[in-house]
């Protein structure tokens, strides 16, 4: 009998530990939940679940309720489904755990499961038979009632959408043939942990940025959040053949131990936006948007920028418009639809000057995160609030839907008449779908998803969609000189374009142009004179892109006339001549207040008498050509110079004579000295030239009073007005 009362006693006591063990896991995991640190309470949530007895059914299911929230937190579907499954079996599942469990058998792609678990959400929320049916999701938006109201409106909201997703993904599945994409897991990027929100750089896309929690990431302590290190910035560069190198490290301040994430650029590619997480031990952590400033090839260390006061809400996922007159963003601030919301700030070199929320039909009572732009200016973002097919989809608005009123070049605001676009299967997928970067104005580039993941961590994709794009590349630089990047183009077309263009570092710009227009260009840059292309663009059958240069003449400086021809010992001019001497012609025309000198040099051999009358006969050959083409005598000025002006070598020069140096004068002293009689010839031939320089950009824009005459406009009945200004 003794015997029997130890058993009873050991059993009973073993009982009492289990007991006080459990409920000491359960404040533990309380005090990781209340910090988000939701990896951390998920391991103390499992370890009360499975030391409650089977018995204490209600607490059972409590503790499996609370482990599911966080495994769902952390994209551990697998198991957040089988938790919330026990939290069903022991009764403690209600109306909201319904729904995230619904919600997870849409990301796990279990459609009937999720059609199944819906419709009995639905019907616990008391919505009619009739309204569960595609479309009727907007009987049930959440309005100003009672916070008990207000949620069963949203839940209904929400559950009216996930039915429509749960029965419509197998269908647009099936469909996937006609959406153009094709996807590609990009193993080089990829580790055996996480990776997400690539971001291409550079002029030419032949940088990407994302971010990872992989073993190099800084730090050694893992993330009470995710269970790994905390995500930092890596880089990988493209090569002259296409291949890109393995992936590391941003090598600066701007990786720290703390997580820095979800990066995008200012379309200079001078300024990163990211998002970074600090850590503390003792209070929640919200994200914040940060800016990193490139200097040469180095980042900064990240600045938080200030975006609200608001201290309680999240701020992430920066998007600048192609503009840079917006940066869009996510935030779970008050004044959203629910969940997080798209906002926008509106920037100025003085900071922000206000704050909108993006509205509806972006934004919903779900979840609306990841924007991104196209090239093009199409908004790309990711969201849980529209039917899709699980998890996070992928969701756009074409650029054309703006505020036209205003020229805005940047998205409206709330407005309904904005239409979204899914692109569907298989960029989309019944997981998350996430993070967009483009190629240019090409629709490919890369993404990330955690589709395929039984972990739930995320790895970049490639994408690509075969479309017909026709782009124009064009070049802004000196004539006889290097690129300017203070360059702009004006671009005009005779369906209503009218943009002006901020040219890239390396003088070039790209644009997308539509087939059966009529396009003006007009190149500019402060101290040079402007340069006008024109192009019609035809229709193809495959992409294809046009390129137009644009030199632009010196107001300053001497300007070389390349390719002018005479016969030897002559002032006849040879008809090889003739391109040059036309591009003159359009020269003067693009600008017609300007004056110029017209001279011609020779070299040294010969009297210095001759070699003056000579060159003054070459400069007035030329002069007689402009104007038996139309340009007005009074604005041309023939000098012939003889040898008194030898050339002065420019910088651009020396790259096809490396032994000249910037600023060698060809004087006679200078040839004489070469000990080489194939150097000499070649200075003399520079020293034979012709050249113009700009006398005045004022010419016919005064009357003989002084007074400012106003400038006739160039009447052209098939081109719209702003293409006239132009000419």
């Amino acid at each position: 009998m003794r015997h029997v009362y130890t058993i009873l006693y050991i059993a009973a006591l073993a009982l009492l530990l289990s007991s006080c063990g459990a409920d000491t896991a359960m404040k533990k995991g309380d005090k990781f939940f209340a910090l988000g640190e939701y990896f951390d309470a998920a391991t103390y949530y499992k370890k009360a679940y499975a030391q409650t007895a089977p018995k204490e059914r209600p607490l059972r299911g409590q503790r499996a309720l609370k482990m599911a929230d966080c495994y769902r937190r952390i994209n551990q579907t697998q198991r957040a489904i089988a938790a919330y499954n026990n939290a069903v079996r022991y009764k403690q599942a209600d109306t909201t755990a319904l729904f995230h469990l619904a919600q997870l058998y849409l990301k796990n792609g279990a459609y009937k499961d999720a059609e199944k678990t819906f419709l009995q959400l639905l019907d616990s929320l008391g919505v009619p038979s009739s309204n569960k049916v595609r479309g009727a999701r907007n009987e049930h938006r959440p309005g100003t009632e009672s916070n008990l109201a207000s949620r069963t409106s949203y839940l209904a909201a929400r559950s009216l959408v996930g039915l429509e997703s749960a029965r419509m993904a197998p269908q647009w599945k099936a469909e996937a043939e006609y959406s153009g994409y094709t996807v590609k897991k990009q193993e080089l990027f990829n580790s055996r942990r996480a990776e997400y929100s690539p971001a291409l750089s550079g002029d030419e896309g032949d940088q990407l940025y994302f971010s990872s929690t992989r073993n190099q990431a800084r730090g050694d302590e893992l993330s009470g959040i995710t269970g790994m290190k905390n995500a930092d910035i890596f880089f990988s560069q493209k090569d002259d053949k296409g291949k890109w190198s393995k992936p590391e490290p941003v090598d600066s301040e701007l990786n720290t131990d703390d997580d820095e994430g979800a990066t995008t650029f200012s379309s200079d590619f001078k300024t990163m936006y990211l998002t970074v997480c600090k850590t503390d031990p003792s209070y929640p952590r919200y994200a914040q948007i940060a800016t990193s400033q490139r200097s040469d090839a180095s980042w900064s260390k990240a600045t938080v920028m200030e975006i609200s006061r608001d201290t309680l809400s999240t701020f992430a996922h920066p998007a600048p418009s192609p503009d840079g007159r917006w940066l869009y963003f996510v935030s779970d601030m008050p004044g959203g639809l629910g969940g997080y919301d798209l906002w926008r700030a509106e920037l100025s070199t003085s900071g922000i000057l206000s704050i909108e929320n993006v509205g509806a039909p972006i934004n919903t009572p779900g979840n609306e995160l990841f924007p991104t732009f196209r090239p093009n200016g199409d908004l790309y973002f990711s969201s849980d609030g529209h039917p899709g097919f699980g998890g996070l989809d992928i969701y756009y608005v074409e650029s054309g839907e703006r505020r036209e009123e205003s020229g805005d070049s940047s998205l409206i605001t709330p407005h309904s008449s904005l239409h979204l676009e899914h692109p569907g299967w298989p960029l989309n997928s019944a997981g998350d779908d996430f993070g967009m970067t483009f190629e240019g104005l090409h629709n490919r580039g890369y993404f990330s998803s955690n589709r395929g993941d039984a972990r739930g961590w995320d790895h970049i994709f490639s994408f690509e969609k075969s479309e017909v794009i026709q782009t124009v590349k064009g070049w802004v630089y000196e004539q006889d000189g290097y690129e300017l990047p203070q360059g702009l183009v004006y671009m005009v077309g005779n369906d209503g374009t009218n943009k002006k263009i901020s040219v890239r570092g390396d003088g070039s710009f790209v644009e997308e142009i539509k087939p059966g227009v009529s396009y003006v260009f007009l190149g500019t840059c402060r101290g040079f004179l402007n340069h006008k292309e024109e192009l019609k663009v035809e229709p193809v059958l495959e992409s294809e892109e046009y390129v137009l240069q644009f030199p632009l003449a010196s107001i300053t400086a001497p300007v070389l006339i390349d390719n002018i021809f005479y016969d030897f010992d002559k002032a006849t001019l040879r008809p090889e001549s003739e391109e040059a001497l036309d591009n003159l012609v359009a020269l003067l025309n693009e600008n017609p207040n300007v004056t110029i000198e017209l001279s011609a040099h020779t070299d040294n051999r010969g009297s210095d008498t001759y070699n003056e009358r000579l060159s003054q006969r070459r400069a007035e050959s030329v002069v007689n050509y402009l104007i038996d083409h139309g340009i007005a005598a009074d604005r041309l000025s023939p000098v012939g110079y003889g040898e008194k002006k030898p050339k002065v070598i420019k910088k651009k020069l020396t790259e096809t004579y490396p032994w000249l140096k910037a600023d060698d004068q060809l004087t006679e002293d200078f040839i004489n000295a070469l000990d080489d009689e194939e150097k000499q010839e070649i200075c003399h031939q520079l020293n034979r030239r012709t050249e113009f320089i700009v006398l005045r950009t004022t010419y016919g824009m005064f009357d003989a009073e002084g007074k400012p005459k106003e400038q006739p406009v160039k009447e052209n009945k098939e081109e719209p007005q702003q293409q006239q200004e132009l000419w």
